[in-house]
């Protein structure tokens, strides 16, 4: 297997707001798995309607500010990565996931119940509350990357 970069691009989101609040970037830091994760090379990322009404807070019962804009009613924590709908390639994985995981095409279930090791009592939502897509690699969960087996591209995915 190839090292992985340090390093990757991908687009960052720096607050709430319009198209001047994405920030394309090649400097953010490759996510490293946690024991029960997956690292992803993203191969395709869709623009959700989720990923543009977290982006302008619409979810927000309140103003832009408020502490309830992203999906799931929290706090976003900036800057983040976006992005709902992944497909890509596992290239890595946590001590607890099976290294056979290497290497298969997957799609990411974006309603997570599990991240960065910890069972969450309520789901957060890929791209929302925890960095997704929009980058060359995401971490998730191996519980949700679901094998994909498929002779649609990742863009048709």
């Amino acid at each position: 297997m190839n090292e992985l970069p340090k390093t990757m691009k991908g687009v960052w989101l720096t607050g709430h707001g319009e198209l001047e609040k994405l920030d394309v970037r090649s400097d953010i830091p490759v996510p490293k798995p946690t024991a029960n994760d997956v690292l992803i090379r993203v191969g395709a990322a869709a623009v959700n309607n989720t990923d543009i009404n977290t982006r302008t807070a619409w979810y927000s019962k309140g103003d832009v500010t408020s502490k309830d804009a992203s999906w799931a009613g929290k706090a976003i924590e900036f800057p983040c990565v976006q992005g709902i709908d992944v497909c890509g390639h596992i290239v890595a994985v946590g001590e607890n996931v099976s290294k056979n995981r290497i290497g298969e095409r997957v799609l990411v279930e974006p309603c997570l119940r599990e991240v960065k090791g910890k069972a969450l009592s309520k789901p957060c939502f890929l791209g929302s509350e925890c960095d997704g897509g929009f980058a060359e690699f995401v971490a998730v969960a191996s519980r949700h990357a679901y094998q994909v087996k498929s002779t649609l591209s990742d863009v048709e995915l």
